[in-house]
């Protein structure tokens, strides 16, 4: 047993990037005190990720969060972003956010931290996890600076290379990486009309290859390595950035001054498991796959809103029997449909006659809407359903943002609570009036008499029956 003493953090999360920070901000709406521990001294300018997919834009709009985002970001189409296949994009996506928010991940995590800071997270940098140990009560986690921490429940959201996972000997099933890829920003010495000429013809069979203008004079390069290492956070050389677009391009386009380097490979794997007694998984912690398609953020994000209010009844008292388990029951599958995602995706740009004909069959299948638009959805998650085991079509989707007479649906949102949304007018959450909010609205948008959204935003039920729905205020807000 761990030595007694009272509980001075509820939960640790052990990694501050934007999956430990949203987990951080959604803990704190509901007065969870959270500790982030986070080694980097300082916040990585390393640019791994560009963007924001629609799943997760509509988690910043219903966290109040969004306009931050968008003064900062670049919205693109959609279509095009499914192994680089189709054209403009699918009409009737289920959102109201069809687009891609370019934006680089540093700006993320920064506006993250912002966020969690304002909520009163506590974020120690430097602090590296080096030991845990848990009982039926709680987690003590040991650093690398020797302090001991006590919390009632710990979540690793430490990377691919995840610490937490380590020390939990939780398995990491799947392929180590078979490529790896030089990643970096730069400046260039050729025109940029040379450059954008070259890439394009590239481009036409190397689909892993490119040098785009980041608008201040450095280019984002991306060249496929020589050969797979051992150890990436080695950073690679200029003089190895140079050696591969000569190997690839035929050039080095006079490649000089980076800003950083990097490299990165396509193993694929997911935890055995996202939840061991008190620890948790998220993000890279949980899942690891190839960046095509850009989904490995937002994955970490959506991760973060799934299990924080769950957490938080937990640490609250209330949490239903069975709250915490449905993390991994919901998001283990979601992990390794992604996972599918990006295996097909990868087999779809290799070079090889094979896999070629099969993208351009593909192609030809893309060119019908309904077929681009299930890949689009499930490329930026809104085509997810958990099974809640109902019938019903609303029922485990998460719901788009829909015009009420009062406003939008996500302006109720903001504070992570759950929501009745009732058009009948006769429907109560008494016993649960506490922690899920009942809005009487009568829009025409809704596809349903009444709707109770969890605090992630998924229909939890709908219908017009009072005894249904405390059925469903009871498995997921408690008895009261």
């Amino acid at each position: 047993m761990l030595p007694e003493r009272s509980f001075m953090i509820d939960v640790i999360v052990a990694g501050g990037g934007p999956t430990g920070l949203m987990l951080a901000s959604e803990l704190r709406l509901h007065g969870v005190h959270v500790v982030v521990l986070e080694r980097d001294d300082e916040p990585t300018t390393v640019v791994r990720a560009l963007g924001l997919h629609a799943r997760s834009i509509e988690i910043l709009d219903q966290r109040g969060l969004l306009e931050r985002f968008l003064a900062l970001g670049k919205k693109s189409p959609l279509g095009g972003y499914f192994a680089g296949l189709g054209g403009p994009t699918p009409p009737r996506l289920d959102t109201a956010h069809g687009y891609v928010l370019g934006i680089p991940q540093p700006t993320v995590d920064r506006l993250l931290a912002e966020r969690a800071v304002e909520l009163d997270a506590e974020i120690r940098r430097g602090c590296a996890v080096v030991g845990l140990r848990q009982d039926d009560d709680g987690v003590e986690v040991e650093t690398a600076g020797g302090d001991r921490l006590r919390a009632r429940y710990l979540v690793g959201c430490d990377g691919g290379r995840s610490t937490v996972r380590r020390l939990l000997g939780v398995g990491f099933p799947g392929e180590p990486s078979a490529h790896d890829t030089l990643l970096g920003e730069m400046q260039v010495t050729a025109p940029a009309e040379t450059v954008a000429g070259v890439v394009a013809e590239i481009r036409q069979a190397q689909k892993g290859f490119g040098l785009g203008p980041m608008g201040d004079g450095h280019y984002r390069v991306v060249v496929p390595a020589a050969e797979v290492v051992e150890d990436r956070s080695v950073p690679p050389t200029l003089d190895e950035f140079r050696e591969r677009l000569r190997a690839v391009a035929g050039t080095d386009f006079g490649v000089h001054s980076p800003r950083w380097l990097s490299r990165f490979g396509d193993a694929t794997r997911q935890a055995e498991r996202y939840r061991t007694g008190r620890v948790f998984l998220a993000g890279d912690a949980a899942h690891v796959h190839p960046p095509i398609g850009g989904q490995g953020l937002n994955l970490g994000i959506q991760d973060a809103v799934n299990l924080g209010w769950k957490l938080a009844a937990a640490v609250a008292g209330w949490a239903p029997d069975g709250l915490l388990d449905s993390y991994h029951a919901e998001r283990h599958p979601v992990g390794a449909d992604v996972l599918t995602t990006t295996r097909a995706q990868m087999e779809l740009i290799a070079t090889e006659p094979g896999p070629q004909a099969v993208r351009r069959l593909l192609a030809e299948l893309m060119e019908f809407d309904d077929v681009h638009r299930y890949l689009i959805e499930k490329l930026v998650a809104v085509g997810i359903r958990y099974d809640f085991g109902s019938d019903d079509a609303l029922v485990g989707r998460r719901l788009r943002d829909v015009p009420l007479a009062g406003g939008r649906l996500y302006e109720l949102l903001h504070d992570g609570r759950g929501l009745l949304l009732d058009r009948t007018g006769r429907l109560s959450v008494e016993g649960c009036a506490d922690r899920v909010d009942h809005v009487v609205d009568g829009s025409t948008e809704l596809e349903a008499p009444a709707v109770l959204l969890r605090p992630d935003g998924h229909v939890a039920w709908a219908g017009a029956d009072q005894a249904g729905l405390l059925d469903q205020l009871h498995r997921w807000f408690g008895a009261g």
